[in-house]
């Protein structure tokens, strides 16, 4: 894979920016990746580990010259990130993101941008629970789909380079509207997460009366959840803050089939439960089919790293 960009800026160093420093490294894709975070901690690390070839105090530092701006800050930082790097970035440039919600971010951040730098939107479909910059890894993205929002303003060549990128850093790449984008990561992502929150706050009322049999004996669903639960809380708030409408939508959805399915437990109709799990079954086969999880034991996750 041929170099792709000259320098890129990373805004925020946590998993993301993390995994996407070592991925473009490992395939050569960018001459010189510049890193820069809020934090002071943060960005001592970041040099510690030599997450980067440099690591600036500021956003504004870190763009000068920057050919390809990638914001991997929360979603509720954007518009003052924005604000800070709009006159410090180089004519020509790409600033994209990796926020979770993309019609949020286009609105935090494009009014700030000038006309001669190409906003195009994203969102790489990865992540675990974990966070910082010691968190992120190459692998990361391998196999995993990552959406770009372009509109009909937006450079081909400009949106050439940043799809070459994603897929020289192991994604696949495809593009969606960003409002249509929102509802379905409301479904396969907002949503459950709300609801792996929720279950896991009602073991922790439950712990109370139990002791510590909810912890001791959890099953693998149970761990599933608190896997999901143990994600970053404020990249989280920020989230549901920012994609309100189609989580409200889908947990509507939800609500009702939750209600129906209490309505068969109740009556006993076996059938309905059946033939509920049955059809709900085929989501799973579909996910593995496209090859975005395996059928291995234990999901294939494998024993926890020390």
């Amino acid at each position: 894979m041929s170099r792709i960009y000259d320098r890129v800026a990373l805004i925020g160093l946590g998993l993301i920016a993390g995994s996407m420093a070592h991925a473009m490294r490992r395939a050569d894709l960018a001459g010189e990746i510049v890193g820069t975070a809020r934090s002071e901690n943060t960005r001592r690390i970041a040099r510690e580990i030599g997450l980067c070839d440099r690591v600036t105090e500021t956003a504004a530092e870190a763009v000068e010259g920057a050919d390809l701006v990638v914001l991997c800050v929360p979603i509720g930082a954007m518009d003052p990130v924005a604000r800070e790097i709009a006159p410090h970035l180089k004519p020509g440039a790409t600033v994209t993101d990796v926020g979770s919600v993309k019609r949020a971010v286009i609105d935090a951040v494009a009014p700030h941008l000038p006309d001669t730098v190409h906003f195009i939107p994203a969102h790489p479909l990865a992540g675990t629970e974990h966070s910082g910059p010691r968190s992120g890894f190459a692998e990361l993205f391998d196999n995993r789909f990552t959406v770009l929002s372009p509109d009909e303003t937006t450079d081909p060549d400009a949106l050439a380079r940043l799809r070459a990128l994603w897929e020289g850093m192991g994604a696949n790449v495809e593009e969606m509207e960003p409002d249509r984008h929102d509802l379905v990561l409301a479904v396969t992502s907002h949503a459950p997460h709300l609801i792996a929150y929720t279950m896991v706050g009602v073991a922790d009322d439950l712990r109370r009366v139990t002791d510590s049999e909810v912890i001791r004996y959890s099953a693998a669903g149970f761990r599933d959840f608190t896997r999901i639960a143990a994600s970053d809380p404020t990249m989280w708030r920020d989230v549901f803050l920012n994609n309100k409408d189609a989580t409200l939508e889908i947990l509507g959805r939800f609500t009702e089939e939750l209600f129906a399915l209490q309505r068969a437990i109740r009556t006993g109709d076996g059938d309905h439960l059946h033939d509920y799990f049955t059809r709900t079954r085929a989501i799973r086969r579909g996910i593995i089919e496209a090859g975005q999880d395996t059928d291995a034991p234990d999901f294939g996750r494998g024993a926890p790293k020390p």
